[in-house]
């Protein structure tokens, strides 16, 4: 039976992070959303780690549950650690999840990573050695370990961010490259734009929500139709096995903090063409602008906008359903209003996800109000418009062709693109 992951997330012991995030709420969100199996995060942390071996008990094969509360809800032991280094005359930057199947196996790279920085620092952790090291490290430690490049396009500490200081895997991982089989595409980029580098068609691409707290979870997700078990997920990943990874659960790109270029203390917003016109300046403050991921996806793809490879596992966009019923109802995320209303329809609806993904028209119209259901089916079908996400600014959705009018009529040609 097909089921729905969201392997990347922090837990409390990660900075700028919810208090909320730990495993018992976790696994009670996870209910509301509908997602069957999340990481842990944060393993390497040392106290958080304690809280896991006394909250979590062994499920299915890899797999851990709660010992008392929601005990439907899986685990997977997940961890995202940082790399900043020199090589070769250049600054090294990038974040990597790590998945481990057992407690011991986790107790074992800790104890190593304990020798080469300070696990109590944050709950993801910073080594001044490089990925490749990493890779070595890792797996000489046990070959049952999964390595994945978080984030993978995001300017700053990732495998192809204009700052990062990497162009390919191999520029990165080296030897080690053979055993990287996914990566993250991260939030501003989606399995489309990575479809047009070919270097790329030898990996797997996950979407994951690496959320700070509760209501992010599943805001990118993976969904799978095979057995609930750490080696077979694995080896789905491994395997790129389409007829088994379903589709990922995407964010609409541009509503990511780094889909287009800008400098957010000037509000600029420019599309790379527009960065290319400006000499990559601020027309502001003539600081460099911040180069966002369709710009590197352009400076590096080698395929036209649209090509799609063989068996390329598809994607659905999705729009979180408290930021629908926000927008139906002209309020803010979080006031009482939404949160009400959130409450209720996941109540009839079983949870977020079937409402937004499995639940047809004549269903919904049963319990969800005319206005809300009008932007589910909105957003299921691409009816939206967007001002994309630049330097640290999430972009922002317009389900209802309400507020682009207004922002259009602000907003200077050169400083916004809507999508």
């Amino acid at each position: 039976m097909p089921f729905i992951a969201d392997l990347h997330l922090h837990s409390k012991y990660s900075r700028a992070t919810s208090r909320e995030m730990e495993v018992e709420s976790l696994a009670r969100w996870g209910r509301t959303k509908g997602i069957a199996l999340l990481g842990t995060g944060d393993f390497t942390h040392p106290t958080y780690f304690a809280e896991l071996k006394a909250q979590l008990e062994p499920a299915e094969a890899g797999l851990f549950r709660l010992r008392r509360g929601e005990r439907n809800v899986r685990f997977l032991l997940s961890a995202e650690v940082s790399n900043v280094y020199q090589e070769k005359g250049r600054l090294r930057k990038i974040h990597t999840v790590i998945f481990a199947p057992s407690f011991q196996a986790v107790e074992r790279l800790n104890a190593a990573l304990a020798r080469r920085g300070n696990l109590l620092a944050d709950g993801r952790p910073t080594f001044g050695f490089s990925a490749r090291d990493l890779a070595r490290l890792v797996l000489d430690i046990s070959t049952d370990f999964f390595l994945v490049p978080a984030h993978a396009w995001t300017p700053w500490f990732s495998l192809f961010g204009a700052h990062s200081g990497f162009d390919s895997l191999e520029e990165c991982f080296g030897g080690e490259v053979k055993n990287i089989y996914a990566i993250e595409t991260g939030l501003s980029s989606d399995p489309a734009m990575n479809w047009r580098l070919s270097a790329l068609d030898g990996v797997t691409l996950l979407s994951n929500s690496d959320a700070h707290s509760s209501a992010k979870l599943g805001r990118e997700a993976n969904v799978f139709d095979c057995p609930l078990d750490y080696w077979e997920i694995i080896k789905v990943i491994k395997t790129r096995d389409w007829k088994r990874f379903l589709h990922t659960i995407e964010f609409f790109p541009e509503e990511g903090k780094y889909h287009y270029d800008g400098h957010r203390a000037c509000g600029v917003l420019f599309s790379p063409a527009e960065t290319r016109r400006q000499g990559y300046l601020c027309p502001v403050c003539r600081k460099r602008l911040t180069v966002g991921v369709m710009h590197r996806v352009e400076e590096l793809a080698d395929r036209r906008d649209g090509f799609v490879p063989p068996n390329a596992i598809p994607a659905r966009h999705l729009v979180p359903l408290e930021e629908i019923i926000a927008s139906a109802l002209g309020q803010g995320v979080g006031t009482g209003a939404v949160t009400q209303e959130y409450e209720r329809l996941v109540g009839q609806g079983d949870s977020e996800f079937v409402i937004l993904l499995d639940l047809p028209k004549e269903e919904l119209a049963r319990f969800v109000p005319p206005r809300i259901l009008e932007g589910i089916l909105r957003v299921r079908e691409g009816r939206l418009r967007i001002v994309p996400g630049y330097d640290g600014v999430y972009g922002k959705i317009d389900i209802f062709g309400e507020t682009e009018e207004k922002a259009e009529e602000k907003a200077q040609p050169s400083q916004m693109s809507l999508f």
